[in-house]
């Protein structure tokens, strides 16, 4: 069973969904590939919504670099294995689509990853945003480029714990 409930973030309102205790989606408004509003289920409230909210206010602070909260992926195997990798992509760096298919063994997959990519269910905390052009350039973001942009350049500025010891 299926609940859901909207925060607030600098990227603008996230709709975060759940099945039962694990996340299994995370979508910005007009986000491309956004499902339909009848599959997230009904308004509620689980554990899950208090513990990504409070990591995605840490996030958003500069504060938190990964996230610690139960996930489920609903899609293929391939899909599900594109979706797992990117979780393997460190804070503030960023890979080219053929890259990750090389990293899966499926060097010939860029432009399959790159779809998968674009489904990928549970944006920022599944960070797809960290994913570009073999050339550096910003490719397609379901969430829009102009929140990539952010997301990466957010991702490249000094935490405040950074910022403090480099000014002392």
């Amino acid at each position: 069973m299926r609940s859901h409930t909207v925060v607030e973030s600098p990227c603008g309102p996230l709709t975060l969904v759940a099945e039962g205790d694990a996340l299994c989606g995370l979508y910005m408004h007009e986000q491309r590939h956004r499902p339909a509003q009848a599959t997230f289920g009904s308004p509620g409230a689980v554990e899950t919504f208090a513990l990504a909210e409070i990591q995605l206010k840490e996030y958003f602070a500069g504060r938190r670099r990964e996230f610690d909260l139960p996930l489920a992926f609903h899609g293929t195997p391939f899909q599900r294995s594109v979706w797992a990798a990117l979780l393997d992509i460190p804070y503030g760096e960023t890979a080219s689509y053929g890259e990750l298919a090389q990293l899966l063994g499926k060097p010939a997959a860029a432009r399959a990853v790159g779809l998968a990519n674009g489904k990928n269910p549970i944006s920022i905390i599944v960070p797809c945003h960290r994913v570009i052009g073999s050339t550096g350039s910003l490719t397609g973001y379901g969430g829009g480029l102009e929140r990539k942009r952010y997301l990466l350049d957010f991702e490249r500025r000094p935490s405040p714990r950074e910022a403090v010891s480099t000014s002392v």
